[in-house]
């Protein structure tokens, strides 16, 4: 009898090929996919920040939150007009960079001292992150602050308005740094609780040295020191 042929030599030996393309979503996120993922899952956010392509992930960051920061400033510009509608944008831009640049030497220790391990590179695209959520919530609520801003002369009521905003703003981008950081949950962290009140006191103060951001003054920067709470309490004699 005749043997069946044998097949050449390598065929049927191993599977096909996958089809191109087969792995093109095993590989780190991209920017797009992150900025979802800092919207509505921080966990998440904080572990793709461990693959490459960070720091192309932070300028993007950064650039969002000056950017979001310049638009918010507009609107509270808006309501003095004239020089504050260039000043109040770039004071409201700067005071956010200046007081995250201040604060990020103490959140590395704390997150330090927790037990945290985390390169000081992954740390700020964290910051980074929380202050472009801060601004793209600002930026959304804007339209609330342009109602207040042309149907109200009160400087003190305008300053409320956008204090509150401000806060509600800030809690989404402390929650956010508290699941976002490697490590232990941020949630059960008294250190990182502390932090965000830090950050929050010293935004808060930055934009008192940075006045008038609201109403109108004789000089473009003030000649005067005061701690916040003495310049909210100062306004809101003058407006009775």
């Amino acid at each position: 009898m005749t043997p069946p042929p044998v097949p050449p030599s390598g065929q049927n030996a191993t599977p096909n090929p996958p089809p191109a393309g087969a792995g093109s979503h095993s590989g780190p996120e991209g920017i797009g996919d992150r900025f979802r993922l800092l919207l509505g899952q921080p966990e998440r956010f904080g572990r793709s920040l461990e693959g490459s392509g960070s720091s192309s992930l932070m300028t993007a960051l950064l650039a969002t939150a000056l950017l979001g920061a310049v638009l918010y400033g507009l609107v509270v510009g808006s309501f003095a007009g004239g020089v504050q509608w260039w000043a109040a944008p770039l004071k409201i831009a700067a005071g956010l960079s200046l007081s995250a640049i201040l604060c990020l030497p103490s959140l590395y220790v704390f997150s330090c001292l927790t037990g945290q391990e985390i390169r000081i590179r992954d740390l700020s695209s964290v910051v980074a992150g929380m202050l472009a959520l801060d601004v793209v919530l600002l930026a959304s609520l804007a339209p609330i602050a342009w109602i207040f801003s042309q149907s109200t002369s009160s400087v003190a009521a305008m300053g409320f308005i956008h204090l509150v905003l401000w806060f509600v703003a800030s809690g989404f981008g402390f929650r956010l740094l508290t699941r976002a950081l490697p490590g232990a949950p941020g949630r059960n962290n008294p250190a990182l609780h502390v932090w965000c009140a830090l950050f929050l006191l010293v935004s808060l103060q930055m934009m008192t040295t940075l006045r008038p951001l609201v109403g109108t003054a004789e000089t473009l920067l003030p000649t005067e020191k005061r701690f916040f709470m003495q310049h909210w309490g100062k306004t809101m004699s003058e407006s009775e």
